[in-house]
């Protein structure tokens, strides 16, 4: 299977448990490498036998952007969903990254990694 990655798509949400995280937002980040047979597209050189990486990234921040949820597993969880929708996409693997995260101690980021295949 070959893998088209996204790096550091970023947009504002306004998930978590406390209710500050709701009310203010903050900025979430998210990878994500999709698994496909891309030798039709490149066999063609056609873009419609392949993932449209543009229209993906689109879609994801419209995800993180969207309807909050308490817990950044949740939003993976409906990233990689969305993700799944496209056609040759047959595995995702969605990283979160919630680097402003209500922590106390000093910390660089908090990461979910899922990975979800075509059932």
């Amino acid at each position: 299977m070959d893998r088209v990655a996204l790096r550091g798509l970023k947009a504002r949400g306004h998930h978590g448990v406390f209710p500050r995280e709701r009310e203010e937002g903050q900025t979430f980040i998210v990878d994500l490498v999709l698994g496909l047979d891309t030798r039709p597209a490149a066999a063609d050189d056609d873009l419609a036998k392949t993932v449209h990486y543009g229209i993906v990234a689109e879609e994801v921040v419209d995800v993180v952007q969207g309807e909050p949820v308490d817990l950044i597993e949740t939003l993976a969880e409906r990233i990689a969903h969305q993700c799944l929708k496209h056609d040759g996409v047959q595995e995702v693997e969605v990283t979160v990254h919630k680097p402003d995260a209500p922590i106390t101690v000093p910390f660089d980021d908090v990461t979910i990694t899922i990975t979800r295949r075509r059932a």
